[in-house]
């Protein structure tokens, strides 16, 4: 994490995790990460940051920021030519993509379009292959639907969905909504209880039965 992603952030909180951390690709500046934020990557669904200002003289133009708690899935792209708010403990699943700028002119294609800023509110779920256009926001604690392309303003604690996204339904008021957050609330407890997993599923491993799977390799390998 420390090499290949460090050195890339504008900021980075403690005690961040990144799942095969190469396949993250960040490009320009300023992205910030929260505390204890959860990336997942892999080889065929690469997590891509991007900061791409359509005025680069301007210097507060093009920022990501990723609140704490908030877990990035395999294939979600978040390309900036303005900015992107992406508060505490929202969970983006896989292949979202999130874009503050149209990146071209319906009639000048020669131009980089006119961005208009997105945040995505506190404890915000967006399903698989959710597309978030510009000048969008997004209220706490709302759902989008798998596939959804909103387009325009979602409300705080609905259930949306649709091309273009609509509400469905509120969500109950009478129901409490546990943040990701909460799970952060003890964390040497949760790493504590991850390492215990880890040496569990690990413990009957052994250089011969590495070699061993390579050769002859079982379902259970």
């Amino acid at each position: 994490m420390k090499h290949f992603l460090r050195p890339q952030l504008e900021s980075l909180g403690e005690g961040s995790s990144f799942i095969k951390p190469w396949h993250i690709e960040v490009f320009g500046s300023s992205i910030e990460i929260g505390n204890y934020v959860n990336i997942i990557a892999s080889p065929d669904s690469k997590v891509r940051l991007t900061v791409w200002p359509t005025n680069p003289e301007k210097k507060d133009e093009g920022r990501i920021k990723i609140g704490s708690y908030s877990v990035i899935c395999p294939g979600v792209r978040i390309s900036s030519a303005l900015e992107i708010i992406i508060e505490d403990s929202c969970m983006l699943a896989n292949r979202v993509y999130i874009t503050d700028s149209d990146w071209h002119d319906i009639y000048n294609r020669a131009s980089t379009g006119s961005p208009k800023s997105v945040r995505i509110e506190e404890n915000a779920w967006l399903g698989d292959s959710v597309i978030v256009c510009k000048g969008v926001t997004i209220g706490k604690n709302s759902v989008i639907g798998a596939g959804a392309v909103v387009a325009t303003d979602i409300p705080a604690n609905v259930i949306a969905a649709g091309n273009p996204a609509k509400v469905i339904k509120g969500l109950d008021p009478n129901e409490h909504i546990t943040p990701r957050s909460q799970w952060y609330s003890n964390p040497d407890k949760l790493f504590m209880y991850f390492d215990m997993l880890d040496k569990d599923e690990l413990r009957r491993n052994t250089c011969l039965g590495w070699m061993r799977s390579i050769v002859w390799p079982r379902k259970k390998d």
